[in-house]
């Protein structure tokens, strides 16, 4: 088991930036691809943004140019900078990590999940 916890969710207005954080305990993520992805109601998860175990960065063209997904290995957490959110970007975001995730951008290749974190972008 992985544990994962996410943080910092919440409300914003469009345009309004928020960075979420998921911690992983007793593993670390150094050693591990991490990823996260988001769902609506009634919609399939999907995938947001990844980083490899060799720090290899992936982005949903969705995302690209406004989300930023980084690593702090001492602090075994992974950060996801969100800027210039829209309303669509509203979901409940899930941290995710597997030792090496196939095909990257499924969630089911993914072993371990995080309870999610609601982000909601008001118009």
């Amino acid at each position: 088991q992985v544990p994962l916890v996410e943080s910092g969710g919440g409300t914003v207005q469009a345009g309004g930036s928020l960075r979420l954080s998921c911690v992983a305990s007793g593993r670390t993520f150094s050693t591990r691809a991490v990823g996260w992805f988001r769902q609506t109601p009634g919609k399939e998860r999907e995938f947001v943004a990844g980083i490899t175990r060799g720090s290899i960065l992936y982005y949903a063209d969705s995302v690209k140019g406004r989300f930023t997904i980084s690593r702090y290995n001492a602090k075994n957490t992974v950060y996801l900078q969100m800027n210039s959110l829209k309303p669509e970007d509203t979901a409940v975001y899930y941290c995710t990590t597997d030792a090496d995730p196939s095909p990257f951008q499924s969630d089911y290749a993914w072993d371990y999940w995080g309870q999610g974190t609601q982000v909601t972008v008001s118009s």
